[in-house]
């Protein structure tokens, strides 16, 4: 559909967004560890990855592939990509709205948020299909978390994205945000590729949207709020200096 580029959307609050770089590192490490051997990329996709009938005891996990408790698994799966394209795109968003997010909540916040909306899109797949037994890996719940927040703090902030992944396009962030949001629930409703789950992103959508609103710093509007546009400022007219009319002059007689 579009792919993200740059936004021209300086920080206000912090210096540096080191919350969402380190986890973009993290997701690049782990990626890298995993893609060492193919059985220990499976192994953990199973130990780690969120598997719904196993965390909801509709199944029972083998012991050679237990790694953490399954609850845990609400988190541990977003940070597993299945191969190198999943990882970029996921780690693609982050970078370009990532760290408005976090600055618009602060670094603590900001990753307590990143991993609710992760919980959160693990929650919904569970949801929708409970007796699952293939298992859930990807930052997308995170990330659409992260995509619902900016589009609520900054849809009309200039964003330069690819169309349909070659054509160039500076628009304002609502435009392609917005598709974005509702294709994930479309493919949701309407049903879509069965390798990507469509509930863990609508999952993220609906937590960070309601996260960003109770989470953000008091300071921080909503929709742009502080950004005044140039047709708005009237600038009011100094007035002149009165001027007094010079008297005739009088000659003494």
């Amino acid at each position: 559909m579009f792919i993200p580029l740059h936004d021209a959307n300086s920080l206000k609050y912090i210096k540096l967004q080191y919350v969402t770089l380190s986890l973009i590192v993290i997701n690049v490490v782990v990626y890298l560890l995993m893609s060492v051997s193919g059985d220990s990329a499976q192994a953990a996709a199973i130990g780690l990855g969120y598997i719904p009938a196993i965390v909801h005891d509709l199944a029972v996990l083998p012991v050679d592939f237990y790694i953490v408790p399954p609850d845990f698994t609400y988190v541990t799966y977003a940070f597993l990509h299945a191969d190198i394209f999943h990882l970029g795109g996921n780690m693609l968003f982050l970078w370009v709205f990532g760290d408005n997010v976090e600055d618009a909540l602060g670094h603590i916040r900001f990753l307590i948020f990143y991993i609710l909306c992760a919980a959160a899109g693990a929650f919904l797949h569970g949801v929708i299909v409970p007796f699952s037994e293939a298992p859930l890996i990807g930052a997308s719940g995170a990330i659409a978390g992260i995509v619902s927040a900016y589009l609520l703090l900054h849809p009309r902030v200039k964003v330069w994205v690819l169309a349909f992944g070659r054509i160039p396009l500076r628009i304002p962030a609502i435009y392609p945000l917005v598709l974005w949001v509702l294709t994930q629930f479309g493919m949701l409703v309407f049903g879509g590729s069965e390798q990507i789950s469509w509930p863990a992103h609508v999952g993220g959508i609906i937590a960070g949207a309601l996260l960003i609103v109770i989470m953000k710093r008091r300071s921080v509007p909503l929709f742009d709020r502080a950004i005044v546009s140039p047709r708005a400022v009237v600038v009011e007219k100094q007035p002149e200096p009165a001027t007094r009319e010079a008297e005739p002059v009088k000659w003494g007689r």
